[in-house]
């Protein structure tokens, strides 16, 4: 299991808030980087996010990144962009610094940006029924990534997540201080329970980081103990 920890909670979203704050002010430096995810749980967590961390983050210390994204116009009901602008940032009022993914540049400019960045201060990460996170997808070919390629297009070779992606690296992804997962759903249980047993048929399984946290509600946890 490559897990630091497991916290099984009543409220995903109200501990992925305040995981978020602590690591705000735990920043090593004078801004904050985060990679943000995509997804109905993520749009959850974003919101509560907004609710009770606009008194205690200072948004324009923020610098706000993606850990991948579709292949459509940022304004498109699919694009993660749009998912946190609507969830999160109109409802901060703004951050420091915005970088979205653009598949029309390739990967290579947003490559550059997260190698002169260094390091995430967070990264998060959701979890889908096949076991994949980010744009990782089983069998696709950004999971061979070289180590040196923080950045790269993808597809999902089963064909179940439609468009083409861009997406963070299992090395782009290990550049992470931390990494912080967020699970609901009985229908993520199969997925956590691959995971948690370390199988390698989950790209999820595979991800390293400094320190990765994995918050799952009871429906997703099912007979999984946490810390």
């Amino acid at each position: 299991m490559n897990n630091d920890s497991l916290y099984v909670v009543d409220d995903v979203p109200g501990e992925f808030a305040e995981r978020v704050i602590e690591a705000f002010h735990a920043r090593p430096g004078e801004t904050f980087s985060i990679a943000l995810s995509g997804g109905e749980t993520a749009r959850r967590c974003y919101e509560r996010l907004a609710a009770v961390g606009d008194m205690q983050i200072d948004w324009w210390k923020v610098d706000v990144y993606w850990g991948d994204e579709r292949c459509v116009p940022l304004d498109d009901e699919a694009s993660n962009y749009r998912l946190a602008r609507e969830a999160l940032l109109d409802r901060v009022g703004a951050a420091n610094a915005t970088y979205p993914m653009r598949c029309d540049e390739g990967p290579d400019p947003y490559q550059l940006r997260v190698g002169e960045l260094g390091r995430f201060d967070l990264v998060h990460l959701g979890l889908g029924p096949d076991g994949h996170t980010a744009s990782l997808f089983p069998g696709s070919p950004a999971l061979e990534a070289d180590p040196g390629r923080l950045v790269a297009m993808n597809d999902d070779p089963s064909g179940r997540n439609p468009h083409r992606r861009m997406t963070l690296t299992y090395a782009g992804i290990a550049r992470a201080r931390l990494v912080l997962f967020t699970v609901e759903g009985e229908g993520k249980r199969d997925a956590l329970h691959r995971v948690m047993s370390g199988d390698p048929t989950a790209p999820a399984s595979a991800v390293r980081a400094e320190r990765v946290v994995w918050l799952a509600d009871r429906a997703a946890a099912g007979d999984l103990t946490g810390d």
